[in-house]
């Protein structure tokens, strides 16, 4: 019997552990939810804007970029598990980052940012998971041709929502998708009819603008 007990308790942690390994990588310290900003968001800024002919546009101020751009590349390479993307808002002169919440990957954006403003907002997954669910939805794309289903663009959303499907019939994609993928599958649909070239969402350097308000 006790033989047995044994057998039983290595099956059970042989069924944690593959279950574990299908999902999401936890986070050994989840940090702050609900979202937070750093000190640099306690100071007033003027938006920077740049002439280019007869239109003036915003811009983003260097200090502003250079966090940025330090906060995506360590994102990237040494908080895979917690980065999700980032955007920039130019009119309130601010970065706002999403992260599926992790202390570590939070001092990081403190320490990052240095003096400029960031605002940090909880996302539902990581650009490294949702990254592998575009890899297999692009790989499964001639399938879903042959099954009659459209798909416009497939694209890792950078607020960490989900893998984003564009397609003509948002009804049909989501029952085709839901049956082959299961319904927690972190796909958003979206109704779109033309067709957007497919992009790599870990390699693309440009970095995505904050809606205008009401938008």
């Amino acid at each position: 019997m006790r033989r047995n007990r044994c057998l039983l308790g290595r099956l059970l942690l042989g069924a944690v552990l593959m279950t574990s390994a299908c999902g999401e990588p936890e986070i050994p310290e989840k940090g702050l939810t609900g979202g937070w900003t750093t000190a640099g968001c306690e100071f007033a800024r003027v938006p920077e804007t740049v002439t280019v002919g007869k239109h003036t546009m915003p811009a983003t101020p260097a200090p502003l970029a250079a966090a940025m751009t330090r906060i995506d590349e360590g994102g990237r390479a040494e908080h895979a598990n917690s980065y999700a993307g980032i955007e920039v808002d130019q009119e309130l002169v601010r970065a706002v980052v999403f992260r599926v919440p992790s202390a570590a990957f939070d001092d990081f954006v403190r320490l990052a940012a240095e003096n400029t403003c960031v605002l940090v907002r909880d996302a539902a997954h990581s650009l490294a998971y949702l990254t592998a669910w575009n890899d297999k939805i692009v790989a499964d794309l001639t399938t879903w041709q042959e099954r009659g289903i459209r798909i416009s663009s497939v694209v890792a959303r950078h607020d960490g929502e989900g893998v984003e499907i564009g397609t003509p019939d948002v009804t049909q994609a989501r029952r085709a998708f839901s049956h082959e993928y299961g319904r927690k599958a972190p796909l958003v649909f979206v109704e779109q009819g033309q067709m957007i070239p497919l992009t790599d969402p870990t390699t693309d350097p440009a970095i995505p603008a904050a809606p205008k308000p009401g938008g």
